[in-house]
């Protein structure tokens, strides 16, 4: 048995053959962060362990896996609050991959910027060769070979910005749209 067929045997699935990722807690207050017990549900943060184990959760499943949010409620919820649960979730992951694209945002400007700054740096090496060709000099020579490792140093973490953190910052940013859009049922704590 493969690794994720062992971790897909982990979760239940739904009648629409679904992964169910579920939650269990006692009170709706649980699901929210205590710091500010006076902002409105819709206003106030998840609570991190929560965040973290959806975040865990939705990484370990395959990209193409449907699946689905339940929440098992000691204290079972009215509509009211299945709503303000469901449209706080759906906003916190929306505001989590917004933060991400600002993210990707400065990733983009510090990788223009160090290319900028790197093709800079190559011309005064190429101008400094140029200009110091003739004299041969050692101190000439040092010069414009550091200014070339220099160069060449800023041009490749200007790629490697790119190439390295631009794929893994736009996966998370749809993993946590998905877990913004994501179905969320309850289930009464007795009907287990």
């Amino acid at each position: 048995m493969s690794v994720k067929q062992d971790v897909l045997g982990r979760y239940e699935r739904d009648a629409q053959n679904r992964i169910i990722i579920d939650v269990a807690a006692d009170r709706t207050e649980d699901l929210y962060s205590c710091f500010d017990k006076h902002a409105p549900y819709m206003r106030r943060d998840l609570e991190q362990e929560l965040v973290d184990y959806l975040i865990e959760c939705a990484r370990e499943l395959p990209s193409g896996e449907p699946y689905v949010l339940r929440f098992t409620l000691a204290e079972s919820p009215d509509e009211e609050k299945r709503s303000r649960i469901r449209q706080s979730v759906n906003s916190f992951f929306h505001y989590l991959a917004e933060l991400e694209r600002g993210a990707i945002v400065q990733m983009l400007r510090k990788s223009g910027v160090l290319f900028a700054v790197g093709a800079a740096i190559m011309f005064a090496a190429v101008w400094v060769r140029h200009w110091t060709g003739h004299l041969h000099s050692v101190t000439g020579d040092v010069f414009a070979e550091g200014l070339t490792v220099a160069a060449w140093v800023s041009l490749w973490e200007s790629a490697a910005v790119i190439l390295i953190e631009w794929r893994p910052r736009g996966r998370t940013v749809r993993r946590y749209e998905r877990l913004a859009e994501t179905e969320i049922f309850f289930r009464d704590a007795d009907s287990k």
